[in-house]
């Protein structure tokens, strides 16, 4: 298990915005009753940069972002289990660059949906609970992981229908799963936390043949000798509770628990005993009122922001790469109250989007400085 370095005092942000970038608000929609747990962007395919989708209740929506703040809906897939509630969605493709909106949730059951004729292309059984987070390889876009309340993370290519590798076993997580992320260039690695409040870095290097052979296989998929993956290269406790947002910032590590900020961890790893070593805690980034579980944060395509919302529906956007950490803007709204579950900020950082408990998405655009 990694220690936490002593010595050197994490640098922590002010929250003074720094009128770096303007928002203002220019679209509220409400999409049903129910809450909406997880919006995205599609960042996979150049065409659809300004396409994102969300999940709420039993429903899968795909929206367009047009000019003068106008969202149009493109698609709505109804899944047929009305009981269905959806936690998370992703973007992904075939090989041959069909899009795939990915969504799961409470059933276990991962539906692929083909975006460009709105037909389910596969579901995927396999979890034993509910789905809590499907990220996206972005070097390989068929394949995604998905993180569960089984205890498990999977690898997934969506374009053969095959699971690949279960990271799960003996080093394997101890309670629900409630995030994951790949690696932006490393594409062996991922790392995954949750509810054991600890954040686990895992390696692909050793299974990558089955990876490869998951593309080409013709057999029935059940037939597929998926393989399991006990034991991480690195287990950090960097939080004393629930972790349940992480994500990659190059090598290092952005992670949330519910103690009101994201941290910025750089992982060192002992090359002799795979496991241990040390999390240098860089920066901390303060969200004032993020104390409840399953509130995730989002960044634009090249991780120069994060947006994150609270429980009581206000936005913190942080620069990522400056020190000490800059407050970019505060969103806030008279009428958004409810918790905000998830952000999506757009390829360029240009638009942010939140989804609410209370079924509303906002859309902030930010304002041209004057010329």
């Amino acid at each position: 298990m990694a220690k936490i370095a002593l010595g050197c005092e994490p640098v922590v942000g002010s929250l003074t915005p720094s009128k770096k970038r303007e928002y203002r608000l220019t679209n509220r929609l409400q999409e049903g009753k129910r809450p909406l747990y997880a919006v995205v962007f599609n960042f996979i395919d150049s065409r659809y940069f300004n396409v994102f989708a969300t999940v709420g209740g039993n429903r899968v929506t795909v929206y367009q972002c047009l000019d003068e703040g106008v969202i149009a809906v493109l698609q709505s897939y109804v899944d047929e289990d009305k009981d269905e509630s959806f936690y998370t969605v992703s973007w992904a493709c075939n090989i041959d660059g069909a899009p795939f909106v990915v969504a799961g949730g409470i059933n276990g059951i991962m539906r692929v949906i083909n975006a460009s004729n709105e037909e389910i292309h596969k579901s995927f059984v396999g979890h034993g609970d509910s789905i809590n987070e499907i990220r996206t390889q972005p070097l390989k876009p068929s394949l995604v992981v998905s993180a569960s309340k089984d205890e498990s993370v999977r690898l997934w290519n969506v374009h053969t229908g095959i699971c690949i590798l279960i990271f799960a076993g003996a080093g394997g997580h101890r309670n629900e799963v409630l995030s994951v992320d790949f690696h932006p260039s490393d594409i062996y690695r991922i790392a995954s936390c949750g509810m054991d409040n600890t954040v686990k870095i895992w390696s692909m290097k050793e299974f990558w043949t089955y990876v490869e052979k998951s593309f080409t296989w013709t057999d029935c998929p059940s037939k597929f000798p998926t393989k399991y993956v006990q034991f991480p290269v690195f287990i950090a406790s960097v939080h004393s509770n629930y972790v349940d947002c992480n994500r990659w910032l190059g090598d290092f590590m952005l992670s949330k628990s519910v103690d009101n900020e994201i941290v910025l961890w750089e992982p060192k790893m002992k090359e002799q005993s795979p496991g241990e070593g040390t999390a240098d805690i860089l920066q901390k980034y303060p969200v004032p009122e993020c104390d409840i579980w399953f509130i995730k944060f989002s960044c634009d395509f090249n991780y120069n922001a994060a947006a994150i919302g609270n429980r009581e529906g206000k936005i913190y956007v942080w620069e990522l790469q400056s020190s000490p950490p800059v407050l970019i803007a505060r969103l806030s709204h008279a009428q958004s109250k409810s918790p905000v579950r998830q952000t999506a900020m757009s390829f360029d950082g240009s638009t942010i989007l939140s989804c609410c408990e209370d079924g509303s998405i906002w859309r902030w655009d930010s304002i041209p400085p004057p010329s």
